[in-house]
């Protein structure tokens, strides 16, 4: 088995985190992947408190295993993404691990789940922000590498990023970005990760809940079948994501701003559950295809990484999550192997 800080501190039987995915990342895939032996991660999302709880319990009765609540930090159309009682919430669930992205959260929330005795991580794929996050008391960093799908405002690759942010910061790092299979395992922790975080490659799985149209589209995609745009929203203007190209991706890829005109009366591409209740998605919507979305999806925003390139199939997220560190262990023991080999003919 591969041991690491990550695993030793967190009591984990494997280095891997599942992403915070909004819309994507729900209790049976947060579950499986804590079963598994990894921690799970619930994205909160725009999810107002009360349902943030509700997922917290329903995570629970699927597995007895430590999982995280990821939160972004921003102002959307929704509101504020992250809340007081959000923080609220998971202390008095006694959450292990919350994993705040986009800006670093008040110094009042770090220190508050600190003090109750949670683990407090901030993903970034800024040096410069790594520093003031461990400033600030943040006890882990997943390093986010440009190939990374979803909101993703960093511009350096993962293994230019990874090395320099471990070299910087004291605290443990955790690689997320192009990384789909024990191949990118390995590499990332031969550049000093302490463990790895996956996002596309879960997505296509049987837990995520992701629209069946929305997995496929991962498993057929190649790399140059994603991009990096900023025309999805209006939930949440302005904000560069890493997609499938689909139709709507192409017909903007040259457009010459970097958010196109909304449509005014607006126009609506589908229809889907947003925290139970309908919503009728806008053009340009940034809400993700669930199994509950139906409508055009050649006009829906589907987030993925440059690793959609090296998923091939849906399986079960156990099953991924054990192979790809089955694979990672025998590709590390392979190259001591030879190593040892190489040394004693010398």
């Amino acid at each position: 088995m591969l041991h690491t800080k990550l695993t030793a501190i967190y009591r984990l039987d494997l280095p891997l985190v599942s992403a915070g995915m909004e819309f994507i990342t729900v209790p049976p895939l947060a579950a499986a992947v804590s079963e598994a032996g990894g921690l799970g991660l619930l994205a909160a999302g725009p999810s107002p408190p009360e349902i943030l709880r509700r997922s917290i319990g329903d995570t629970r009765r699927l597995t007895a295993r430590p999982f995280g609540v990821s939160l972004v930090v921003e102002n959307t159309a929704f509101g504020p993404l992250a809340q007081d009682a959000h923080i609220d919430a998971c202390i008095e669930e006694h959450i292990p691990v919350v994993v705040f992205s986009w800006n670093l959260p008040p110094n009042g929330w770090i220190r508050r789940l600190k003090g109750a005795g949670t683990r407090v991580w901030f993903q970034t794929g800024s040096i410069d922000e790594a520093r003031k996050a461990v400033l600030a008391g943040i006890d882990a960093l997943i390093c986010q590498g440009a190939e990374a799908g979803g909101h993703n405002s960093g511009t350096a690759g993962l293994f230019t990023l990874l090395p320099a942010m471990v070299d910087t910061v004291p605290v443990p790092v955790i690689a997320a970005g192009g990384i789909a299979d024990g191949r990118g395992v390995a590499a990332a922790l031969a550049l000093g990760a302490e463990g790895v975080c996956l996002g596309t490659r879960l997505i296509a799985t049987i837990e995520a809940n992701a629209h069946d149209e929305y997995k496929r589209r991962i498993v057929t995609s190649r790399e140059t079948d994603i991009a990096r745009t900023c025309i999805f929203g209006p939930e949440w203007p302005d904000a560069p994501m890493r997609v499938i190209r689909n139709r709507v991706v192409r017909e903007y890829e040259h457009h010459n701003t970097s958010t196109p005109p909304h449509p005014d009366p607006p126009e609506s591409i589908g229809r889907t559950l947003l925290n139970g209740k309908p919503y009728l998605m806008p053009k340009f919507s940034a809400v993700l295809p669930t199994q509950d979305t139906s409508g055009d999806y050649e006009e829906m925003c589907l987030a993925a990484g440059e690793s959609a390139a090296l998923v091939h199939d849906i399986r079960p997220a156990g099953n991924v999550v054990r192979e790809i560190i089955a694979q990672a262990e025998q590709i590390i023991a392979g190259r001591l192997t030879a190593l040892a080999a190489t040394v004693a003919n010398r």
